[in-house]
């Protein structure tokens, strides 16, 4: 017998078949509030990102997790003559993310160091003469992103040197053991003891 479109689509649509529809979508609903929840909650899921320079945008990827920061960048630094960066940290203070930055002495010295711009804008940066060289590059944003590698926060670093920069996510345990170290790190810095060489007023960036 040659059923009408009619019939046929009363037969595909039962109520039992409608009923299995509406809770595969109020599932999927359920499922995606849950995984919000979830991620809020606990963080991003665990990964690892990396890049390579020269020009292999380690600055940009490091740029673009500092504005993406809601409570709180603690940086270990070196070297720190990346105007980009240190601008992007100075947003982050105007729109209320804790900062907290741990500096190398040879800061206080380094005629292209942006230690002038952070000191001016009130992220009161310490300076770490406990060791040898204070030779960490960690970022560590939000207790969920660890930023780290052998690429300093220069422009040397990004358009010359040969570096590396992980960024790593959702590592709860790994960023807990970098959190401890830079308040370790923090406890025996201090505030610069003296004003930094004034920079070059044709400055061409480190």
């Amino acid at each position: 017998m040659n059923w009408g479109p009619t019939t046929r689509f009363l037969q595909v649509w039962t109520p039992i078949n409608l009923l299995l529809l509406a809770t595969g979508f109020m599932g999927a609903w359920t499922f995606l509030f849950l995984w919000r929840s979830l991620r809020r909650r606990f963080g991003a899921l665990f990964s690892v990102s990396v890049f390579f320079s020269p020009k292999g945008g380690c600055t940009e990827a490091v740029v673009r997790e500092i504005k993406k920061a809601r409570r709180e960048v603690l940086v270990l630094a070196y070297s720190f003559t990346s105007k980009a960066i240190a601008e992007a940290l100075v947003d982050a203070k105007k729109r209320g993310v804790h900062i907290d930055i741990v500096l190398d002495r040879s800061q206080e010295k380094e005629a292209y160091s942006e230690l002038p711009l952070i000191e001016e804008h009130g992220l009161s940066p310490h300076i770490d003469a406990h060791h040898a060289i204070a030779h960490n590059k960690v970022m560590i944003i939000d207790k969920r992103t660890l930023i780290t590698g052998s690429f300093n926060f220069t422009h040397q670093a990004e358009v010359e040197n040969g570096e590396n920069l992980l960024v790593i996510k959702g590592h709860g345990e790994l960023i807990g053991q970098y959190r401890e170290n830079f308040h370790v790190h923090k406890a025996h810095s201090q505030a610069p003891s003296q004003k930094p060489v004034p920079q070059p007023v044709n400055k061409k960036a480190a």
